[in-house]
């Protein structure tokens, strides 16, 4: 008898679709599948290849809208940003078409007169990856558009809150002529579960995972048995610093971009807003003016800026915070109010900021993924450093100022994989995003994102004389 996941749309409650779970078994033979693929798909030219992802990149572009419907309806995000997303998610498509083509080997220069010396770089394997349910899209082709150029086969699991556009997805890329061995997915209910499927199989090569520290580090554990390469972007705590001499109406527009986008439910939004004591009242002022215009709703509604948080879970710990940064002192600039209804499963959190918050709180110790700002003052950027890189996460990074002296100091003390100086949205497919410390292991994007799908061969010739 077979199992169904639920698709509920997080906005309303009501079941989007039902999707059929695959067993372990299932599992097993798509993995199989991917291994036989590979033998193949390996020999398939680059230019080939690209010809392919970039083919894949029109379908989904065609049919933008409807993936765009379909990720709002699973997810709760705005329209405009699914439709966004899915922009971002085919250009890492179409970056990594072009950067099949300049996978290069070298010669390096002998020892002796009778050797020749080559080096060259093949493909991994069989990549498994796991997403998460925030950019369904994106994070999806931002693993598989690599891993394809590279030569390598690719089986995903998303999220089960959000299994629905990574499905459409994958069947566009077979519209588009990428084989079905090369390309698979696997929808169950358990994450735990398809790890240790993905960590224990000898046929997958490497790992690839968007989500929680906790659980990147116990994918890094399982996959140490069979030395397994591993990618990992991981959680963050993100700081964004406004100096006394940052320029407001830069600062406070691209600060709501940083918090509010996806109702704080990304990995690199703001999550601790450090703001000189000189200006922080006029910054105050001038944040809650703007955000107290921003409209709460279904992410299907024209005019909707703000969407629900995911489910039940992510709601408590959200309120927690505001509750315990209130409880100790903190004051209540705008939001901390809320619109939910437990029996129909859906969960608002209008955006909120406080101000007068201090090191003690938990929203300045862990991650928030919703929609509150917490405000927080410095009387230094030595202090301002020092506060912001006070986290095991290192992910991303903002900070606003329009001297170069204190924005390049910023830079080189702040340690972070990701910053934005004057920007609050940094990420493209051309740049390496990725984080320090317990934020990750390796890049993804840019010159840097397709070298974990490739292993390097180094060939001596002898006997040439």
């Amino acid at each position: 008898m077979t199992e169904n996941i639920k698709v509920l749309n997080p906005a309303t409650g009501e079941l989007v679709e039902e999707v059929t779970i695959d067993t372990e078994e299932d599992i097993q033979a798509k993995l199989e599948k991917v291994a036989d693929g590979f033998n193949k798909w390996k020999k398939v030219n680059a230019h080939e290849r690209a010809r392919l992802l970039r083919k894949w990149s029109e379908k989904v572009l065609e049919q933008k809208e409807e993936i765009a419907r379909v990720m709002t309806l699973e997810s709760g995000k705005p329209l405009s940003e699914s439709l966004g997303e899915v922009e971002y998610a085919t250009s890492y498509i179409d970056w990594f078409a072009e950067e099949a083509k300049r996978i290069y080997g070298r010669t390096v220069p002998a020892n002796t007169e009778s050797k020749r010396i080559l080096v060259t770089r093949q493909p991994i394997g069989v990549v498994a990856a796991i997403t998460p349910w925030n950019f369904p899209a994106a994070m999806m082709t931002r693993k598989a558009a690599p891993a394809l150029a590279a030569g390598c086969t690719f089986i995903v699991k998303p999220a089960s809150e959000t299994p629905l556009t990574t499905i459409k997805l994958i069947e566009l890329a077979y519209e588009a002529g990428i084989p079905e061995d090369v390309v698979q997915y696997v929808v169950n209910g358990s994450g735990r579960t398809v790890g240790e499927i993905f960590t224990d199989s000898p046929l997958v090569r490497k790992i690839t995972f968007t989500g929680s520290t906790p659980v990147g580090k116990q994918l890094i554990k399982q996959s140490a048995d069979s030395v397994k390469h591993v990618s990992m972007e991981l959680g963050g705590h993100a700081p964004l610093i406004i100096t006394k001499d940052a320029d407001l109406d830069i600062a406070v527009p691209q600060t709501i971009v940083s918090k509010f986008r996806n109702a704080g439910q990304t990995c690199i939004c703001a999550n601790r807003v450090l703001v000189a004591k000189e200006i922080v009242d006029e910054f105050a002022d001038r944040l809650v003016r703007e955000v107290a215009k921003l409209k709460v709703g279904n992410g299907l509604e024209e005019d909707t800026q703000i969407g629900p948080v995911i489910n039940g879970d992510g709601f408590r710990k959200v309120v927690s915070q505001i509750d315990d940064a209130v409880e100790k002192g903190a004051e209540v600039l705008t939001g901390n109010k809320f619109d939910k209804d437990d029996d129909k499963g859906y969960y608002f959190i209008y955006p909120t900021v406080l101000k007068q918050v201090t090191g003690e709180m938990d929203i300045m110790q862990e991650e928030t993924f919703g929609p509150v700002l917490p405000i927080t003052v410095f009387d230094t950027v030595e202090e301002a450093i020092d506060i912001a890189n006070n986290t095991p996460f290192g992910l991303a990074a903002y900070f606003f100022t329009n001297d170069y002296r204190t924005g390049t100091y910023l830079h080189e003390h702040l340690t972070f994989g990701v910053i934005g100086w004057n920007d609050g949205a940094p990420s493209a497919a051309h740049a390496p995003f990725g984080g320090l410390k317990e934020s990750g292991i390796g890049k993804e994007g840019g010159l840097e994102g397709i070298e974990p799908y490739l292993e390097t061969k180094y060939l001596s010739i002898g006997g040439l004389e």
